[in-house]
């Protein structure tokens, strides 16, 4: 009984209003907690407090399609379907903005095209920020001027398919809708005109005065530090830029040349040391001397060994 459409309730788009949403997920609105404790008996009145201490918008999120407050909230009113000065009071209202979107979405549902863009193309001036539940649970931020244009140019939104409307150029050619005019016309036409205006008259180009030669001597100030308080006094001329240019990458050529020299003289003498005959043969004695101290070495611990078996056979 609780989850029935009210009696007096009138046929939207040739249905029920209930079956705009579809059946899993009205079925996951009867069972969600919110619908249980909050929407239990809740009538007109009742409603605006409930859309007043919305929080967030959007449709299903979590692993088990957890419908947020604003579905539930949607589906109460195509339930009661309150009176049409209620849903366009949510509508006109500016302090709350999650009623103001609760409205625009009941009306998106319920009414037809003309009364869609009558009530909700005003609000496409309205750029402050909404929240909004994705399917993994994560707060995304949106604009309410962008929830708008989702709602008359999308097919669905906020986990519901919206019906049909008929396209505004449609309306217009029949004389139901004028020319929709943006507030942005404006800006547009002073940018414009100042573009115009720029065109016509030009911007003064900016002037390149040659600098003076007297200003351009390098002079010492009261320091000695070869700076002025002038901005044009102490600083060298062109010519005296180019020869201390040409100065330091002279030295600093130079250094590298002696960089080398020094470097190629050290590796020529480590290898005239290392192949002159001179120290060859002092290599070559040293290793015949080792060799020889060697074999005198095995020598001597024969002779030890022999002179050890001669003494036990003796004692014997």
């Amino acid at each position: 009984m609780a989850n029935r459409t009210i009696r007096e309730a009138r046929a939207t788009h040739g249905t029920n209003p209930q079956y705009l949403v579809e059946k899993i997920i009205r079925t996951r609105i009867y069972d969600s907690r919110y619908w249980k404790e909050e929407c239990f008996a809740l009538s007109a009145e009742l409603l605006v407090d409930k859309a007043i201490a919305l929080r967030c918008i959007g449709g299903v999120h979590g692993a088990n399609s957890i419908p947020t407050p604003f579905l539930c909230l949607v589906l109460k009113m195509l339930q009661i379907q309150p009176e049409t000065d209620i849903i366009i009071e949510f509508i006109t209202q500016e302090d709350f903005k999650y009623a103001r979107a609760l409205g625009a979405f009941y009306l998106r549902l319920v009414c037809g095209s003309l009364n869609c863009y009558k009530y909700l193309e005003p609000l496409l001036n309205d750029f402050r920020k909404l929240r909004v539940i994705d399917r993994s649970g994560q707060f995304q931020f949106t604009h309410m001027d962008e929830y708008i244009d989702c709602l008359l140019r999308d097919e669905c939104s906020c986990d519901i398919i919206l019906p049909r409307i008929q396209k505004r150029p449609i309306h217009e050619a029949n004389n139901e809708l004028k020319g929709r005019v943006s507030v942005l016309n404006d800006d547009l036409d002073n940018h414009e005109r100042e573009s115009d205006e720029e065109d016509i008259f030009p911007p003064p180009r900016p002037r390149n005065d040659p600098v003076e030669p007297s200003r351009t001597t390098l002079c010492d100030d009261q320091d000695g530090r070869g700076h002025s308080s002038s901005p044009h006094r102490g600083l060298p001329c062109d010519r005296e830029r180019e020869k201390l240019r040409r100065s330091h990458s002279q030295t600093d050529h130079e250094r590298g040349k002696e960089r080398s020299r020094k470097r190629h003289r050290s590796r020529s003498e480590q290898r005239q040391r290392r192949g002159s005959p001179a120290h060859r043969p002092h290599h070559r004695k040293n290793r015949g001397e080792r060799e020889s101290n060697r074999e005198r070495g095995r020598d001597w611990n024969r002779c030890e060994r022999k002179g050890k078996q001669y003494r036990s056979g003796r004692s014997k």
